[in-house]
C-alpha cells in the first residue's frame, strides 16, 4: 500500500508543479486553490508512505515521479522542447525509479 501512496503522491506533485505555472504568481484563484490542495495531498500521501518505506528511497521516487510527469506535461501542454537527449535523460530517471523499487525491501 505504501508504494501506491507514494505513486499517487508523485502524481499530485506533478499537479502542483504544473499548477504553479497557471497561478500566474498566485494571482488566479482557481489554479491557486488547485495547487495548494495538490501540495497538501502530495505531502500527506508521502507522509503515509514514509511509515513503511525508507526516507531516501521514498523521497527519490516521489521527486522522480514529479520530475518525469512535470517534464512530460511541460512538453505536452506548455510547448517545451522534446529533443532526443532530453527524452533520454527522462528515461534515465525512469530507470532510477525502477531500480530503487527493485532494490527496496
Amino acid at each position: 500500500m505504501a508504494w501506491l501512496y507514494l505513486f499517487v503522491a508523485g502524481l499530485f506533485e506533478v499537479g502542483w508543479a504544473i499548477g504553479l505555472k497557471y497561478t500566474q504568481g498566485f494571482t488566479r484563484l482557481v489554479p491557486t486553490l488547485f495547487t495548494g490542495i495538490s501540495m497538501v495531498v502530495s505531502l500527506g500521501l508521502l507522509g503515509l508512505a514514509l511509515k513503511s518505506l525508507p526516507v531516501g528511497t521514498a523521497y527519490a521516487v516521489w521527486t522522480g515521479i514529479g520530475t518525469i510527469g512535470t517534464a512530460i506535461l511541460g512538453i505536452a501542454l506548455l510547448g517545451e522542447p522534446a529533443g532526443a537527449l532530453r527524452l533520454a535523460c527522462i528515461g534515465l530517471i525512469v530507470v532510477g525509479i525502477v531500480g530503487l523499487k527493485l532494490v527496496s525491501a
